[in-house]
């Protein structure tokens, strides 16, 4: 597992090195100033965490497709020789770490933006769904990422396309056939999100993990 995690460090380095990092990053601070515009109402809590991991899947999304996409083509396939099924994998972490900071960037600025004292579990909830958003935000990312999509209009076209898909089946309220962002926000703001956690884990958790599954099965042909 050592090269593994070698090889991540070593992208998440050249990822940041290349300031491609810093486009998502204004993309994410632009987002939260105006979704934190003003102080969170005491009891909002939880409507404006999911109001946050809602809107910060696309922003996620990219942030992913441009770390998959920072490695050059040669040095991708000196890596998949290498680390051979192994390979993906690194990229996939990397990517994840990555997210996982511009969650972190979310829930902070939510927590100076409230003007009550929640719950530690209105906290945990916070937490949670930033953690669902990283995941949908990873699969549609590594999706459009350049070994998957060559091309950068194609790849772009297809990132907006995923989370427009993903906003138009919520309204439906199929929660099987997307990741339900909009049913996030929808029982946020009628108080009745954290009734069945584990529950909309499995339905937030689905197609991104089929969609990681389809990037790892897709990268054995196109390296």
């Amino acid at each position: 597992m050592t090269p593994v995690i070698a090889l991540t460090r070593f992208r998440i380095a050249g990822y940041v090195a290349s300031h491609r990092a810093l486009q998502p990053l204004i993309a994410l601070l632009a987002l939260l100033a105006v979704l934190y515009a003003g102080a969170v109402p005491a009891g909002q809590e939880i409507a404006a965490t999911a109001d946050s991991a809602a809107m910060l899947v696309p922003v996620l999304a990219w942030a992913a497709r441009g770390l998959l996409d920072t490695e050059p083509d040669e040095q991708r396939a000196v890596a998949l020789s290498a680390l051979g099924a192994r390979e993906p994998v690194s990229g996939l972490l990397a990517a994840f770490a990555s997210l996982l900071a511009l969650a972190a960037i979310a829930e902070a600025a939510l927590l100076v933006r409230l003007a009550g004292s929640p719950s530690l579990s209105v906290l945990l909830t916070g937490v949670w769904l930033h953690l669902l958003s990283v995941a949908a935000g990873l699969a549609l990312g590594a999706l459009t990422s350049r070994p998957i999509l060559r091309s950068p209009a194609v790849s772009t076209i297809a990132l907006m396309l995923g989370y427009l898909w993903m906003l138009l089946v919520s309204l439906t309220g199929a929660r099987w056939l997307t990741v339900p962002v909009l049913g996030w926000m929808r029982d946020a703001h009628h108080g009745v999100l954290p009734a069945n956690p584990p529950l909309l884990t499995a339905q937030s958790l689905l197609w991104p993990a089929i969609g990681l599954a389809a990037y790892t099965w897709l990268r054995r042909t196109r390296p």
